[in-house]
């Protein structure tokens, strides 16, 4: 049986956000299910492999897994994965296609987030273009993107007075700037070593998890 995502109109894009490690291999699971049981209200799943098998039945795993913990499930990049899978959105990046073609692979229920990372006219653009949330980063010195261009805080607050959409912090936030981040008005605090990171991976996403 066939389950459908989760519609973006009843689902609020708020909480903890985990993205998953690209080395998740074996343990990739385990590894989002003890995220998911600390709290993670969101998991997106980011492989930029090309074995398409393993991806798809990757994907189709952690769907499942995200609703037995009534989280939201997006795909980063693969808007067919996301639509074949019936995740409950995609999220892409400058390089990944417009808006307009996600939107056309997944349907007018799903999510399209954008990554705007320190551009606050990307975020005003993907808004006009109906993404449903926008993503900023690296809001601290990032451990997975070390080269990616720094997004400050200042940025954030600037995007909560301009825009009505919901807003995304990534890149370096641990359980120490946290509250930080979401004073200055981030409703999602995206995580990847921070939480898969962590010897007691449950523990930590509970920690990031109660900061809501």
């Amino acid at each position: 049986m066939t389950i459908p995502p989760i519609s973006r109109h009843v689902r609020p894009l708020r909480g903890l956000y985990v993205i998953t490690p690209q080395d998740g291999g074996e343990a990739l699971l385990r590894q989002a299910e003890a995220a998911l049981a600390g709290g993670a209200r969101i998991l997106q799943y980011r492989d930029k492999s090309r074995d398409h098998d393993r991806r798809l039945a990757e994907a189709t795993a952690l769907r499942r897994l995200c609703r037995r913990h009534q989280a939201l499930f997006i795909v980063n990049d693969d808007a067919a994965l996301a639509s074949r899978v019936a995740a409950d959105g995609v999220h892409i990046g400058s390089d990944d296609g417009g808006i307009a073609e996600a939107r056309a692979l997944v349907g007018p229920e799903r999510i399209v987030g954008v990554s705007c990372y320190n551009r606050l006219e990307l975020a005003c653009r993907a808004a006009a273009a109906g993404a449903d949330y926008v993503a900023f980063g690296a809001v601290f010195p990032s451990g997975t993107k070390p080269e990616t261009v720094h997004a400050p805080l200042s940025l954030i607050r600037e995007a909560r007075r301009t825009l009505a959409l919901p807003i995304t912090a990534i890149g370096g936030i641990t359980e120490d700037n946290a509250d930080a981040v979401i004073q200055a008005g981030a409703g999602m605090l995206a995580v990847v070593q921070g939480v898969f990171g962590a010897k007691d991976i449950r523990a930590a996403a509970a920690r990031l998890s109660a900061r809501f």
